[in-house]
């Protein structure tokens, strides 16, 4: 029997059953040669009614679940299908080409753009490939010279943001890994150039503040956005893992909250089901959403640019700082 092709959550159990039904079907109606289009259509409409039902109203933590959904567009299916002639550019100069970044020079709507993408890989070959996404200092430190390059040759910057966090291991913090996230940080706010950055999946911590500074900030319907992960603030707050539920919940890290609280410009709605289930669709979305913005940006002088973004994040502080 045919099988889904997307893998279905654990809240998703009544659509899978619904899904499989179809599938069971389509089987039928090939092997035996009955007719029964009108029943698959039924439950077609049946399974795009659940998934209406369900999405609309998902938890915090389901929507965790659905940003790390294996089955996401990745930084580069977004490369692939909105950047045209992209020139992969490797290393950081120093030490290392650390490929959770991918960066390089491309075209996007016929201009010539600096892409930056934050890649997890979508198997377990290519995720070790990636490290799952988690960037080391070289990663960092190139994105800074891709910035660099934006800068020199006056090119808009594009970012797609897709992590659990800057990688924690031991390597990391003696090449000085918080160092090189607050550059990265830093250089972002001098950039003199349009800077749209879009969260794509999982925006963690700094590893993805270090690439997300910019300009607009866009967030998918069903991705997040938090200073540390669920898990980790469980660990930290209430010692347990049992309590991740709580944390999302505290975080307030879907994009529905971000941008009540003013810290993302605009939520791209997904496709019905979420990203996962019309990867294309959803790309596409996003693509509409960031030339509109570097559409409204393109007018504004280098200086203008730099002022703006760092007035931006000012008064997201000050904000905040007066909403506790």
């Amino acid at each position: 029997m045919e099988k889904s092709n997307t893998v279905n959550l654990d809240f998703e159990k009544t659509i899978a059953e619904v899904e499989e039904k179809i599938l069971h079907l389509k089987d039928i109606e090939l092997g035996e040669g009955v007719n029964i289009d009108g029943e698959i259509t039924r439950l077609r409409q049946k399974s795009e009614r659940l998934l209406k039902q369900l999405y609309s109203k998902l938890t915090p933590w389901q929507k965790t679940l659905v940003a790390r959904h294996p089955d996401r567009p990745h930084s580069v299916d977004y490369i692939n299908l909105l950047i045209e002639d992209f020139e992969n550019l490797s290393g950081d100069r120093c030490f290392a080409d650390d490929l959770a970044i991918i960066g390089g020079l491309g075209k996007f709507n016929g201009r010539s753009v600096v892409v930056i993408g934050q890649e997890k890989g979508h198997d377990l070959e290519t995720r070790v490939k990636h490290n799952f996404g988690m960037a080391k200092p070289e990663g960092y430190r190139k994105v800074q010279r891709l910035m660099d390059l934006a800068d020199k040759f006056n090119l808009p910057v594009i970012a797609f943001v897709d992590t659990s966090g800057a990688f924690p291991g031991v390597e990391a913090e003696e090449r000085g890994q918080a160092q090189a996230i607050a550059s990265c940080i830093e250089r972002c706010l001098k950039l003199k150039v349009p800077f749209v950055s879009v969260i794509i999946g999982e925006g963690g911590s700094g590893g993805a503040i270090a690439v997300a500074t910019a300009n607009r900030i866009i967030m998918l319907e069903h991705s997040i956005y938090s200073v540390i992960s669920p898990e980790g603030c469980a660990s930290i707050l209430w010692r347990s893992a049992d309590k991740v539920k709580e944390a999302t919940e505290a975080l307030c890290l879907t994009a529905q909250d971000l941008r009540r609280l003013g810290v993302i410009d605009e939520i791209v709605a997904e496709p019905t089901g979420g990203a996962q289930r019309h990867r294309e669709e959803a790309i596409k979305r996003v693509g509409l959403a960031v030339a509109r913005h570097l559409k409204e940006l393109e007018n504004q002088s280098g200086d203008e640019l730099k002022r703006r973004r760092t007035e931006k994040f000012l008064k997201m502080g000050r904000h905040l700082a007066k909403s506790k």
